[in-house]
Formats: C-alpha cells, sequence, structure tokens
C-alpha cells in the first residue's frame, strides 16, 4: 500500500517513519547525546579546564567513601518522603472542591493554579522574605499576636528550615497535581455517582468505593511525577538556604552541582548524575507496580 506525502508516492509504512523522525531527532539530540556523554564522562577525571584522562569505575568507588554523598541522599528520601504525599493528600482535596461545575468554581481553579506559573526560583526569592527574621511577615504576624516573642528563625534551624521548604513546596506545586487528579475525577461518568446516591451512599462512601478505586492509574501518574520532581529538588534549597544550616539541606542535586562547579570534579558529579538516574528508574518502576490495577 501506498500513501501521498509531501506531494510524493511513498510506501505506508515509510510514511510513519517520516512522521515519527523529528520526535526522534529531537529525542536524540537533547536526551541520548547529553546522556551518552554523561556516561562517557563519568568514566574519566573531567577537570573544568585541561584535558580528560580515563579513569575507568574509579569514580564509582569513590562514592561508597563518600559520606556527603550518603548524607544527601538520606536527606534528599526524607524531603521526598514528606514532601510527596503532602502534595498529594493536599491536591486531591482542592481537587474535591472545584471538581463541581458549581458557581465561580473557574476562579477558584485558576487561583489554586496559579503559583504553578511562577518559577521555582522566583518562588524560593518569594518565601525566603516572607520567612526572614527581621522584615519577613510570619515572624512579625506572629509576635503581633504574642504567639512568640523573638523573632524566628525560619531558615536558621535545621527542622524548621524543610518545613519551611515543605509549606513553600505545597503553595507551589499542588495546582499542578490537582488539575491532573481534577481530570481523572471528569473521566469518571456520573450514572456511577447517581446511582450510588440512590443506593443510599454518602458522600464519602462514594469517594472510598468509586472515587478512589477508579483513579489508581491516575494516582500512579501524579505521585510519580510529583515523586521525580521531589527528588530532583535543587532551586529552593539553593536559593532558601543554601545547604545550610550546617550543610543538613543539601539535596543529590544540590551535591553533584557543588561536586561539578564549585569543585570542578566534572566526571565526579557525572558518576553520581548517571547513579541518581538509575535510582529513579528503580523506584519510579517500584511505585508504578505498586499503584498498578489489579487487572494489570
Amino acid at each position: 500500500m501506498v500513501t501521498t506525502l509531501f506531494g510524493h508516492t511513498v510506501p505506508r509504512h515509510w510514511a510513519a517513519y517520516v512522521f515519527v523522525l523529528p520526535c526522534l531527532a529531537v529525542t536524540t539530540l537533547f536526551f541520548l547525546v547529553p546522556l551518552g556523554m554523561t556516561a562517557w564522562m563519568s568514566l574519566n577525571e573531567w577537570p573544568l579546564l585541561g584535558h580528560p584522562s580515563f579513569a575507568g569505575l574509579r569514580n564509582y568507588l569513590e562514592l561508597f567513601v563518600d559520606e556527603s554523598f550518603w548524607g544527601s541522599i538520606l536527606f534528599t528520601v526524607k524531603y521526598t518522603l514528606v514532601v510527596t504525599p503532602s502534595i498529594f493528600i493536599f491536591a486531591f482535596a482542592l481537587a474535591l472542591l472545584v471538581q463541581r461545575g458549581a458557581r465561580w468554581v473557574g476562579i477558584f481553579r485558576t487561583a489554586y493554579f496559579l503559583p504553578v506559573v511562577i518559577g521555582m526560583t522566583s518562588a524560593s526569592l518569594l518565601w525566603t522574605w516572607l520567612f526572614n527574621d527581621q522584615v519577613g511577615i510570619f515572624s512579625n504576624v506572629l509576635m503581633d499576636l504574642g504567639v512568640v516573642d523573638e523573632p524566628v528563625q525560619w531558615l536558621g534551624e535545621t527542622n524548621s528550615a524543610l518545613a519551611s521548604i515543605v509549606v513553600m513546596v505545597l503553595w507551589k506545586a499542588a495546582g499542578f497535581t490537582m488539575v491532573i487528579l481534577l481530570v481523572g475525577m471528569q473521566a469518571i461518568p456520573l450514572d456511577l455517582y447517581e446511582a450510588a446516591a440512590l443506593d443510599g451512599a454518602g458522600w464519602w462512601r462514594q469517594i472510598r468505593s468509586i472515587t478512589i478505586p477508579l483513579m489508581r492509574r491516575t494516582f500512579a501518574l501524579a505521585l510519580t511525577m510529583s515523586f521525580i520532581g521531589s527528588f530532583l529538588a535543587f532551586e529552593q534549597f539553593f536559593v532558601m538556604t543554601r545547604g545550610g544550616p550546617f550543610n543538613s539541606t543539601i539535596t543529590i542535586v544540590h551535591w553533584i552541582y557543588r561536586a561539578s562547579f564549585t569543585y570542578f570534579k566534572l566526571g565526579y558529579g557525572a558518576a553520581m548524575s548517571m547513579v541518581l538516574l538509575v535510582m529513579l528508574l528503580l523506584l519510579s518502576g517500584l511505585q508504578l507496580w505498586l499503584l498498578r490495577d489489579d487487572k494489570e
């Protein structure tokens, strides 16, 4: 069988390759080539200036004795386990609030989604000012209410710094997850809810018996995207805490940045990047498997 493509007659199977070619070219240029270069860099001692020298697996072996690397991994896991369910629960609640076509619901949907369009760096700078102990709003409000007697060092202590960043990310990212969940909710036929209501099922029973079971794939997508974004966190910690206090809020991506562009160990940074890629693939695959549909 043949088809006409750009005024020329070509076999149908060749037409499919032609249409896929632009996407394949972009993927190769901006993903496969950089990935290959990173893998090659990880096998070399690659200074910022000068010529690289082949090092084999030396960079990977160095990871096993790098306490800073393992410390950044543990902190990243801690941050991810805190922020990912927080975003999901908050976004699910927002999606339930704006699910129905009530009056002004479009305004609320827009308001909840607006923080998403703000860049992470800009949002981090904004919340750094809000959390500032001298000119920030939060400390002044608590002092005016008599809750505290002196300004709070929100970003000056490990636990409060992590909690402050979680609050900022929750405000920034929940709207995006809300949209994903909202699309999944609106794909559920209304007939199911009407039939459940006729059988006497209340609002919570409908959520538990209809909404949650039919949204397993949507939940898997939302949680996986949030999980990956949390594991790759960098800007908020770089801007708001600079890894402090006492290097207690350094994520794995932040440590890769430091190793590469502060200590000029590009090969070592590339090795950590490859390990991070493998970890994300394994953890994301495990998450999708755990959230798989029972029929799969």
